[in-house]
């Protein structure tokens, strides 16, 4: 068995079921940015001090595999449960609620690149949200989406954001936007 197939030689790739669409299909597009998603969450949690963030990153990155998987499934069995689940999304928001309890991580917004393993979630976040749109995007264009899945995306885009932020408070580094006593209150507003 060989991972070279040749079939999408010529631009087109097959989805679950067998259709074959462009490798360019808005589809195609949104479960990409999931995958590059989980690969950019892996180089995140290579580099994370913290065993339990990385371990929380690996439980994500497998159900980003179920993400994926439901976005390259164009019709769904009939009575097939959807992959990506509210207690999913609830889970990433215990998660949210967690960290933000821990004192100075919602201090301020952030810069990226005061330390390698935030700046790696900072990236992935932003991966995240691309990834959200492109989700919104297939959406909006009729094709039918799971009703989880983008509340998926968006709690997870914040999870990424805030574990960066806690990994920057144990490290004990200060990646804060403003210096000094800039107006207004520290994380709700950047300016």
């Amino acid at each position: 068995m060989s991972i070279v197939t040749k079939g999408g030689d010529q631009g087109s790739t097959g989805l679950v079921g067998g259709a074959r669409v462009s490798k360019a299909a808005l589809r195609v597009e949104a479960y990409g940015e999931v995958d590059e998603l989980n690969s950019q969450i892996g180089l995140a949690r290579a580099m994370c001090p913290d065993a339990g963030v990385g371990e929380l990153l690996k439980d994500i990155q497998r159900e980003l595999f179920a993400v994926g998987g439901e976005l390259a499934t164009p019709t769904p069995r009939p009575g097939q449960a959807p992959a990506i689940t509210a207690a999913m999304v609830e889970r990433l928001t215990a998660e949210v609620r967690r960290i933000e309890a821990i004192e100075g991580v919602l201090g301020d917004w952030a810069i990226p690149g005061e330390h390698a393993a935030s700046a790696a979630l900072d990236v992935a976040r932003a991966v995240c949200r691309r990834a959200e749109r492109r989700v919104v995007q297939l959406s909006e264009s009729g094709e039918e989406v799971g009703a989880d899945l983008l509340a998926y995306l968006n709690r997870l885009s914040d999870l990424l954001w805030i574990l960066g932020r806690q990994i920057e408070v144990e490290a004990g580094v200060d990646a804060a936007l403003r210096t000094g006593e800039a107006g207004g209150p520290k994380w709700s507003r950047a300016w």
